[in-house]
């Protein structure tokens, strides 16, 4: 088991909470239009300090413990370029203007790791007290994967969320953006505007995403320490991330299958590990070879989809959907086919 000191933990969490709260006061105080340059730049150095605690961690852990924190922050990051997918699909949807959507991302991304933060005590508290939980943790990963794959060719509905339906029905909303904030006056009236809808909406999609990539990760490593390591270092660079590679993204056909064979294989690593605690003859699938999976996998996914995309432009990737949405015609409503 890991031994992590209290202040390897405050370390960790102050450097993660600093690099947070430099890039949420530059998305307020200075909202603008990123561009790639400046893009480039954020995302190189957001790798680096991962890459940078990964070694450190590695020289000072062990190895072993080394290579579940790589995994780990290789797996998180190739769920994290999803979850971008689904951030392009609201941003689209609300028309967010430019200059705000950074400080729409920081927060949306905020969210999510203060969300898997609450998952991961969760998480780690089931799997302590039940084994079972690992088989009932690879079934989920095992369905999610399944339908993910079902629905490759598919973008989530915004307009199934319920949560932003509910605001919809019962808060007063304006059209305009009103210079980015989230509540103004009209007349003397309290109203909320859309950006306030933006952030509804991935707040409920952050908690679904935590869903899927806590169970995924914990299939990488039991250990809490690295659970979290390796989703807050995966989280930081997602702004800048998404300026940088928003017109890649479109070109990642094959994202959503590589995706659900990632899923898959960590769901069956876990069934397997729950196996072996009842049997030590069931095998167990190691780090190593879950590294080198992941790592497979979404070097094939990557360029077979660039292939794709060179062969034939009209292509376009999605993010995938875990439910089938009706086609809509061309008013905009669904189909009545």
């Amino acid at each position: 088991m890991l031994d992590v000191s209290t202040t390897a933990w405050l370390v960790t969490v102050g450097v993660v909470l600093a690099l947070f709260t430099v890039d949420l006061g530059q998305a307020i105080l200075r909202p603008h239009e990123v561009h790639f340059r400046e893009a480039a730049l954020a995302s190189v150095f957001y790798i680096a300090v991962a890459l940078g605690f990964g070694v450190a961690f590695g020289f000072i852990a062990g190895w072993e413990w080394g290579g579940e924190y790589f995994a780990g922050y290789i797996l998180e990051k190739s769920l994290s370029v999803d979850n971008l997918f689904v951030f392009v699909v609201i941003m689209t949807t609300f028309a967010v203007p430019k200059q705000h959507q950074q400080r729409v991302l920081i927060i949306g991304i905020f969210l999510a790791l203060v969300l898997r933060v609450i998952f991961i005590l969760l998480g780690s508290a089931l799997l302590e007290s039940f084994s079972i939980m690992f088989l009932l943790f690879g079934l989920l990963l095992l369905f999610t994967a399944i339908q993910l794959f079902r629905h490759r060719e598919q973008d989530p509905s915004i307009e199934d969320n319920v949560v932003v339906s509910l605001a919809r029905k019962r808060l007063p909303i304006t059209d305009d953006y009103h210079e980015g904030k989230l509540v103004t006056k009209i007349d003397g009236k309290r109203f909320f505007t859309p950006l306030f809808l933006v952030l509804l909406a991935i707040g409920s999609v952050d908690i679904l995403f935590a869903l899927d990539s806590i169970p995924a990760i914990f299939g990488v490593t039991q250990e809490v320490f690295i659970v979290f390591a390796a989703n807050a270092f995966a989280l930081l660079g997602l702004r800048a991330l998404f300026f940088l590679v928003t017109g890649l993204l479109e070109r990642l056909v094959y994202l959503s299958t590589g995706l659900a064979l990632i899923l898959a294989f960590i769901g069956v690593k876990l069934a397997l590990h729950w196996g072996h605690i009842q049997n030590d003859s069931v095998p167990e699938i190691s780090t190593t070879l879950s590294l080198g999976v992941i790592a497979v996998v979404l070097t094939v996914t990557t360029v077979a989809s660039l292939v794709k995309s060179k062969r034939d432009p009209s292509v376009k990737a999605h993010a995938g959907s875990l439910r089938n949405h009706p086609p809509k015609d061309k008013s905009g409503g669904p189909s009545g086919e």
